[in-house]
């Protein structure tokens, strides 16, 4: 086992008024604690605060020395081990852009999780903390991280923070933190993961592909949480057809789940859903006006009976369910919306006639319990005094920078396919939720059969699905299902 962080509290966080930028230091805190873990006693050291980020810098190709210009918040969970233990560290962080890594750590990952509730049934403040048996620690260590100007993650005084705000500067960052907590915890030869959600999952595909041609660090493997690997699988843009196919299976269920299936099983919904989706949908979309009323008939009729919606609404849309106005149209005889992370979970408007929802039921729904949940951990019990709110889904990282891929589609595809064929050993875990209405799941399938690796390295990739959205751990059938198939697949 590599010696723990260091813990300095010198560092201050915040300046007086008018007084001179002083130079900024980490501010890292260490506990102890003890829980148990798939029915065994499990010591470890918590260490939370924030990483000081600097660069080199050039003038006139004249070294001016390593400059400081952020600080990165990090929460990571060391074992007790023996110093020759092989354990493994999991690098985590969630999507947003702008969401603070809470959700994976206190919803499905760490040693404490957050009690929200679920669809249905959420629950009420002030909320409440327990511990969390089936945590990834009792197989891997674990260090959450949260980028630039989320959680407490901020430039430092007089940086500028939007020079984070974007694609490439984004995994630059996060990948010089992993970079940086690997070499101060003596952690190069351990086996190594890489966890993220949603955006957080195109973040680790780019960032597997970063860290081994930038610093030479080969990855063991990827868990990705609701993936969405490229963006123009997921967006409604003029033109663009595909998505409309891609989400088609994921409206039927959670269609199915309002009941707009009867007492069909879901896995038959499904399936006659991804048939038509694959095949005789997209073709009709690709017909435009040469489709014959004849077939155009037997398309909205068959749209129609998948998603839940009346023939007129299909063919007033001339077949084109955008999914803000699906989640707002599938439930409006009973004047409810529908979630957009997930489908299960419903919500009031105060315009029943409305075409887009003003509120997203299931981000609503969750947000106060693991807000308060992380706002209380890791102060009262991690020790960590900061004055600065912790924001948990940040506004302030927006607009995000796509430069890289101007004219093109945002994608991280590429680089994962590189990764693979660069480090054959490479292994991807993705977890996908059936009523996950933001990445749905067909879209993450199909993305990943695009990928350009070679047909032996097919078997690396794995995919596992859930009952629930975007969040599937909030369900907690899937969150026991979810954790025991990632203990597997990083014990493996």
């Amino acid at each position: 086992m590599a010696a723990s962080e260091e813990t300095d509290t010198t560092g201050e966080t915040n300046q007086r008024s008018g007084a001179p930028a002083a130079e900024p230091t980490d501010d890292l805190v260490s506990t102890h604690h003890t829980i148990t873990a798939n029915g065994k006693r499990l010591s470890y050291t918590a260490t939370t605060g924030r990483y000081v980020l600097r660069e080199e810098s050039f003038t006139d190709g004249k070294f001016d020395g390593h400059v400081a210009k952020a600080e990165m918040f990090v929460t990571s969970y060391i074992a007790d081990a023996p110093a020759n233990s092989d354990r493994p560290v999991t690098f985590a962080f969630n999507g947003g852009p702008g969401a603070a890594s809470v959700f994976l750590h206190m919803g499905l990952l760490g040693p404490r999780r957050v009690l929200s509730g679920d669809a249905g049934q959420p629950a009420a403040p002030p909320y409440g903390l327990a511990d969390n048996p089936e945590t990834l620690l009792a197989h891997s260590d674990l260090v959450f991280i949260d980028p630039i100007s989320t959680g407490f993650s901020r430039a430092v005084q007089g940086g500028k923070p939007g020079d984070y705000h974007g694609y490439q500067r984004d995994i630059e960052s996060v990948g010089e933190l992993i970079r940086l907590w690997t070499s101060r915890n003596g952690r190069w030869l351990s086996p190594k993961y890489l966890a993220g959600e949603s955006y957080g999952t195109l973040r680790a595909a780019a960032l597997a592909e970063h860290l081994q041609s930038k610093h030479g660090m080969y990855l063991n493997g990827l868990l990705l949480v609701s993936a969405v690997l490229d963006m123009g699988t997921i967006r409604f843009t003029e033109g663009n057809d595909l998505p409309y196919s891609l989400f088609l299976p994921s409206y039927a269920a959670i269609a199915h789940y309002h009941g707009k299936h009867g007492d069909r099983p879901l896995r038959e919904v499904l399936e006659e859903a991804e048939e038509f989706a694959a095949r005789d949908y997209p073709w009709a979309l690709s017909r435009g006006a040469r489709l014959s009323a004849e077939d155009r008939e037997d398309a909205v009729r068959r749209t129609a009976k998948l998603t839940g919606l009346s023939t007129d609404y299909v063919d007033r849309v001339n077949l084109r369910i955008e999914h803000i106005r699906f989640f707002t149209e599938l439930l409006r005889e009973r004047r409810l919306t529908v979630g957009r992370m997930d489908g299960r979970f419903t919500g009031w408007e105060p315009d029943a006639g409305g075409e887009h929802f003003t509120d997203d039921p299931s981000v609503s729904g969750l947000i106060g319990a693991f807000s308060a949940g992380i706002n209380h951990y890791v102060r009262q019990e991690l020790d960590y005094a900061n004055d600065l709110p912790y924001e948990v889904l940040s506004a302030r990282v927006h607009p995000w920078s796509y430069a890289d891929f101007e004219g093109m589609s945002v994608t991280a595809a590429d680089k994962l396919a590189k990764a693979m064929r660069t480090n054959p050993h490479l292994r991807v875990h993705v977890g996908c939720g059936h009523t996950d209405g933001a990445t749905p799941y067909y879209a993450a399938e199909h993305t990943l059969a695009q990928l350009e690796i070679p047909s032996e390295l097919r078997d690396n990739i794995e995919v596992r699905y859930y009952p629930a959205g975007h969040m599937m751990y909030v369900h907690e059938p899937s969150r026991i299902k979810q954790s025991a198939d990632l203990a597997e697949f990083v014990s493996r």
